[in-house]
């Protein structure tokens, strides 16, 4: 027995160490946005406003996507506070990300050919939570979701790969959340299509590591945002227990 644990704690060692000198040999510096491109979806509140305004501070050229026109400039008034350089780009453009790939890939090519810039960091922001049971959830907010927290991510980031592919360099985020990591009861249809957006972005970053693109996949927890305010109203008591 005492033989038996003697191996187990020398491989777990050689395993530790293995994995160790891999991660030090595997990390990368600090990418540096400044004077780069960075496309935001659902950046006009919530997170996706906080992420635009980190990289309007780290000196990145920004475009913030939404649908909602007031809200877009009210965040890039906001943003403007942020400028870090006098030349500094903070635009941002009116799209519905769910309506269909050539929608998203003709205003991503208008959006980079009046930048003067290719996507250089696309951060996926964009989505929505409706809670309920599964049987108390409508076949038309269950697709809804599946549009608006997969699809949403989906089109722009296929849009920008093969071009960061072929720059042999580009950072994609897909935002996700706790629920693409469990299910949990009362998020039968939310948790599937953030479980697509952990599969989506697991498979990106195997695909192409390779070829220079960085993948981050965002699991955020309950976030102070008008979006959970909105989610709040539709989720079930059992489901504010366990949250």
């Amino acid at each position: 027995m005492e033989h038996q644990t003697e191996i187990i704690l020398t491989v777990l060692g050689i395993a530790f160490v293995h994995g160790l000198v891999f991660y030090l040999v595997s990390r990368k510096p600090r990418t540096n946005i400044r004077g780069r491109h960075v496309l935001v979806t659902g950046g006009s509140s919530g997170i996706g406003l906080w992420a635009a305004a980190e990289c309007v501070r780290l000196g990145a050229n920004v475009t913030i996507v939404a649908r909602n026109v007031k809200l877009l400039e009210k965040a890039k008034e906001q943003l403007l506070g942020y400028k870090t350089r006098e030349d500094q780009r903070i635009e941002y453009r009116s799209v519905d990300l769910a309506k269909s790939y050539e929608s998203v890939e003709s205003a991503l090519k208008e959006i980079e050919q009046s930048s003067g810039q290719p996507i250089f960091m696309l951060v996926n922001c964009a989505g929505m939570a409706i809670c309920g049971t599964v049987e108390d959830t409508t076949p038309e907010d269950a697709r809804l979701l599946m549009d608006v927290n997969y699809f949403a991510t989906f089109f722009p980031t296929r849009y920008v790969l093969a071009k960061m592919k072929a720059a042999k360099e580009g950072i994609i985020v897909i935002t996700a959340s706790q629920a693409a990591l469990v299910g949990i009861y009362g998020y039968g249809a939310y948790a599937a299509s953030k479980f697509a957006l952990r599969g989506l972005a697991e498979t990106i970053a195997m695909e192409a590591k390779h070829r220079g693109v960085t993948v981050t996949l965002a699991l955020p927890t309950d976030t102070d945002t008008p979006g959970f305010e909105r989610e709040n109203q539709s989720k079930p008591e059992e489901t504010k227990i366990i949250s």
